[in-house]
């Protein structure tokens, strides 16, 4: 058992100084002590938030930081450069890349990640010889860093609403929703009992999964799963969907029964009003990528109102392009300030909640407020340095970066420290090895 003295501690988004944590052995904490002397045996901490959880995450992506940004183009674009990066994975060159993204995340403060993963097969559709070598290389990388993997493994079945898979799409299709649940279950009796990886589902989006094949899925997952999907990231799907079935997206998801607080959105970037009312009305989560949504060029989505609805928001690192959880809660608090010309729209109790509690929640793990039985995820961040000295520390969402990171606990065990892993490696030099076996 570990135990940890906190000059303060960020409840709620609240600091309250001078806190005793206990983690028990199961890595949760046993005891919480406001107020407390430190005792001899403590690992004395400075600030500490709770651990980040970054609820939208696609890893291969990281492969193409720095090399797109400058073309122009739109998501479309990108889309195209993207899938030839994933024409060249295979289950070794996934694995090396996904730690060395997964240890980026880790040292940055993500304490958790859902990894919405739909890279399933060879690049022509063929399945690997060793049953789930993909979706087991991403369980193997979290492992090996010492990061919480929520494996949102995804169906994707068609190339556009009414077009078949693209040959560029191919790796991603299990054929027909029956294919890709016997997969899915398959594959969480293979996780089972893991401490550090969980499976939840994603539905890709509405172009690339039917509305029989989301009743099918609908009906064969088991009801505590959690499940995410793209929603309504950009005009286009909207203008599809409502050819092809006169809704909008989330209002056939509504028609299908799928909007409840399990569901978690990802985007919702161009919403109407109704949607914003259905998908609030119905609890469902919506996962904010600011930094993502920014270089894609998306657009604004519209967080404080959904938020006011009743739609609980979250964040995500999506294209991985910036790996910093405190520059997301930045960019959902600018882009906000941006379109409405004010400042203050969300709080930073209420962007540290989006980072962490909410994304937690996202991913199906449950509580996590730094309270008895929560899990002892924690992360300190320097108050000392030229970004922090005098802010408040309340105000650390909207002046730290990820670059403030000191330490970085998972269960109740130190697993970073001043952006390295705590066996020494570093993500820069993990990153080199993993993009040289891409060729890039």
């Amino acid at each position: 058992m570990n135990a940890f003295w906190c000059e303060y501690l960020l409840v709620d988004g609240r600091a309250v100084a001078g806190v005793r944590l206990e983690a028990g052995a199961d890595g949760r904490i046993a005891r919480v002590q406001p107020g407390a002397a430190a005792e001899a045996a403590d690992i004395r901490l400075g600030t500490i938030v709770p651990g980040f959880g970054n609820a939208h995450s696609h890893t291969f992506h990281r492969a193409l930081r720095g090399q797109t940004h400058g073309e122009g183009g739109d998501f479309w674009l990108w889309r195209e450069r993207m899938y030839r990066v994933a024409a060249q994975l295979d289950p070794v060159k996934y694995q090396a890349l996904a730690t060395a993204v997964f240890a980026e995340m880790l040292v940055s403060g993500y304490t958790a990640v859902g990894e919405f993963h739909y890279v399933h097969h060879h690049f022509d559709g063929t399945p690997y010889d060793t049953e789930h070598a993909m979706e087991l290389a991403l369980a193997a990388a979290a492992r090996a860093v010492g990061i919480r993997l929520v494996l949102l493994d995804t169906v994707y079945l068609q190339g556009g609403i009414g077009r078949e898979l693209a040959p560029q799409q191919r790796a991603f299709g299990d054929g027909s929703a029956a294919g890709w649940l016997a997969r899915w279950h398959a594959l969480r009796d293979q996780l089972a009992g893991d401490e550090l990886v969980t499976l939840g589902a994603a539905l890709h989006s509405v172009r690339a999964v039917t509305p029989d094949a989301m009743r099918e899925v609908l009906a064969g997952l088991p009801g505590e799963i959690p499940l995410h999907i793209h929603l309504s990231e950009q005009p286009r799907e909207n203008a599809d969907c409502l050819a092809a079935y006169r809704m909008t997206p989330a209002g056939l998801l509504a028609s299908l029964g799928a909007l409840a607080p399990r569901l978690s959105v990802v985007h919702a970037t161009h919403l109407s009003d109704d949607d914003r009312a259905l998908l609030g009305d119905a609890g469902v989560s919506v996962v904010m990528c600011p930094t993502t949504e920014a270089d894609l060029g998306d657009g604004i989505g519209p967080a404080l109102a959904l938020a006011a609805a009743g739609a609980p928001i979250a964040l995500g690192s999506d294209q991985n392009a910036v790996i910093d959880p405190l520059l997301e809660m930045r960019g959902l608090e600018m882009g906000e300030r941006l379109a409405s010309h004010q400042r203050g729209r969300f709080t930073p109790a209420e962007l540290l909640n989006a980072a962490s509690t909410a994304g937690y929640a996202t991913l199906g793990l449950g509580r996590h407020r730094l309270q008895v039985g929560d899990p002892c995820d924690l992360v300190e961040i320097s108050t000392t340095g030229v970004r922090t000295v005098g802010s408040l520390p309340e105000q650390l969402p909207l002046t730290a970066t990820a670059s403030d990171v000191l330490r970085v606990f998972v269960g109740g065990r130190l697993v970073a420290e001043c952006g390295q892993l705590v066996g020494g490696e570093r993500p820069a030099t993990l990153m080199a090895a993993a993009l040289t076996r891409l060729g890039r």
